[in-house]
């Protein structure tokens, strides 16, 4: 296989210059445990930008294709081709060492790790670079960022979408000439530590543990019964063997939990003074404690429960307004981004914390979008106290960006009469320019796939988690497989997954139309690991993104102060649809704490 690209260098420098094995497969499905890589191409890529090695195959898996129509993969194609463990040795050779490449990268290292896996082996890789991430930085004036439309706006020609061996041949084309965008505007490239796993999530699921039929009636009151749906903990020696106590539990209808949170029904224990962590906390709680015993006796007769819905749940009433806000202006600024900023994005530079976030919030409510990073979306800069000190404004002034005061935003409003932005020289990407949320602002969405991406601004040092819980009416989670965060990044059905596409970049990617019918909302929120709180993370950005890879929506956060987690939006349910509010919601707490309220069982340290 030729790279059929011109051979000059790929951009140099320090972060920038890297051996590269460029990767692209075609699969049987989208489940890396449970579908096959089809076919697989590589390429080794020097510093230089020369090509040293290509290897391209297709695979016989042994099982059904699946969409031929998408990779043209019949079963006859295949029939006569190697299996994976006869090429294995000659992908890790070219693969060691060197820095994975892949369009959607972590799709293509989940379906390779699972194919080691089988063999019992480690895929090695330990870094790799997703172009699709990294043109989410550069913000490139383009429809969307699908590999074919990336190939078209940097000029390289694709001539077989869907074939392995042709679309790394454009991957190499999209990552020269993304890397030589990224250095043009001082981005630094979201490479991804790829930890060694020979036994990966996607090739060993988790087993999900049943889904209690009921909903929590809350605490059991003194005295009174078991009612179907309590959630019951269980601690300490007993007579009767905990298998058989949790068997005998389960089968009435009840939810048994290994963890002790609020939304705890009853603890069972002989002995409530014990020091345990359950019984600890159940005393904090003010959770009912009963006794072996009692509970045997009470399980002969529990009452009947509310069962969870099996059909969507309705209408869900929107969360109050932020304190001070307008929520039908709001919501029609989110709506129609006509201001005198609509179609525009604007960076802002140096300020206090508070000033900084203040323009941002004006910003989107003159219709405008507030940018986290210097990309080529951004039109505008607005420069406030202490930005020139900032090493980005050098950039900026080579880019020929307009640059802006304080005294600019405060001239514009939102009249037809008002001041009208002036024209900077990149103007918004092609087709309809996505929706402005600000704190608290909604948008319509049909059912399908969507991915929320969040990003943060590239200095900070702190390590930010992002998660998702799926929930029910009753604001919490049916069972533990619904809090989706970086140690179980998928629900066992496939409907919502966590990717990491960089240190500043992850993304909660649902399928609306498959979500569980009890599920009422997906909250996605983001947490600090450490004691760092997020006012020194700064700004966060969130994109909502369609499944042809489009932007529909996007929205600035960056009120937070000293709050360690923080709720960035939701997807809910309304009536027969589906809506995404942005929430910024924070507190001090962390994310332990955040899920038990939920209702997720955490251990107890």
């Amino acid at each position: 296989m030729s790279l059929a690209t011109p051979a000059d260098a790929l951009t140099s420098g320090p972060g920038y210059s890297f051996e590269w094995a460029l990767v692209d497969v075609e699969t049987s499905g989208l489940r890396p445990g449970q579908h096959r890589v089809l076919s697989v191409a590589l390429a080794v890529v020097g510093p230089d930008g020369r090509q040293t090695d290509s290897f391209a195959t297709l695979l016989n898996p042994g099982c059904d294709p699946g969409p031929v129509h998408i990779h043209g993969l019949t079963r006859e194609r295949l029939a006569g081709a190697p299996t994976f463990d006869q090429v294995a040795d000659r992908i890790a050779g070219m693969l060691e060492g060197r820095v994975m490449v892949a369009h959607n990268a972590q799709f293509d290292y989940d379906f390779l790790a699972s194919e080691f896996a089988r063999l019992g082996r480690t895929l090695p890789v330990t870094r790799r670079l997703c172009t699709l991430a990294l043109n989410r930085r550069i913000g490139p004036a383009t429809e969307d960022l699908r590999l074919g439309t990336l190939a078209a706006h940097y000029g390289i020609e694709q001539l077989r979408p869907h074939d392995a061996e042709d679309d790394v041949r454009v991957l190499a084309g999209v990552l020269r000439a993304s890397l030589a965008e990224a250095q043009r505007f001082g981005l630094g490239l979201p490479l991804v530590a790829c930890p060694p796993r020979n036994t990966p999530a996607a090739a060993a699921p988790r087993s999900a543990r049943a889904t209690c039929a009921y909903r929590n009636p809350g605490r059991m009151r003194p005295g009174g019964p078991l009612v179907q749906g309590m959630k019951i903990v269980l601690t300490g020696e007993s007579a009767t063997p905990r298998t058989e106590l949790v068997a005998r539990a389960v089968g009435a209808g009840l939810h048994v939990m290994s963890a002790v949170s609020r939304h705890t029904s009853v603890l069972v224990t002989n002995d409530p003074e014990s020091g345990t962590a359950k019984a600890r906390r159940a005393r904090a709680e003010g959770v009912p404690v009963i006794d072996e015993e009692t509970f045997l006796r009470l399980l002969d007769d529990v009452r009947p429960g509310i069962p969870r819905p099996r059909q969507p749940a309705g209408t869900r009433a929107p969360a109050a307004p932020p304190a001070g806000e307008d929520p039908r202006r709001r919501i029609a600024v989110a709506r129609d981004g006509d201001g005198p900023l609509g179609g525009r994005r604007v960076l802002v530079l140096g300020g206090t914390h508070e000033a900084a976030a203040s323009a941002r919030r004006r910003i989107a409510g003159l219709g405008g979008a507030a940018a986290v990073n210097l990309s080529a979306s951004v039109t505008d800069v607005l420069l406030l106290p202490g930005g020139e000190n900032d090493r980005r404004l050098a950039r900026v002034t080579a880019l020929a960006l307009p640059v802006h005061d304080a005294a600019w935003l405060a001239g514009l409003d939102t009249t037809p009469s008002g001041p009208a932005a002036p024209s900077g020289p990149a103007g918004p990407p092609p087709g309809p320019a996505p929706v402005v949320l600000p704190r608290g602002g909604v948008t319509d969405l049909p059912g399908g796939r969507w991915t929320l991406a969040v990003s943060w601004a590239q200095h900070t040092s702190c390590e930010v988690d992002v998660v998702a819980f799926l929930l029910d009416a009753d604001e919490q989670v049916t069972r533990d497989e619904d809090f989706v965060f970086y140690g179980a990044p998928e629900t066992p059905d496939g409907a919502v997954q966590l990717t990491t596409d960089g240190p500043t970049e992850q993304a909660v990617t649902a399928d609306l139309s498959a979500l569980p019918p009890a599920t009422s909302r997906l909250v996605v929120a983001a947490a600090i690991d450490g004691t760092a709180a997020f006012g020194e993370v700064g700004a966060i950005e969130l994109a909502l993104v369609g499944g042809a890879q489009r932007q529909q929506a996007q929205a600035t956060l960056d009120a937070a102060t000293t709050e360690r987690t923080l709720l960035l939006a939701e997807f809910y349910r309304r009536n027969a649809g589906w809506r995404l509010r942005i929430l910024g919601l924070g507190y001090d707490h962390g994310l332990a704490t955040l899920a038990r309220d939920y209702g997720v069982d955490v251990e107890d340290d």
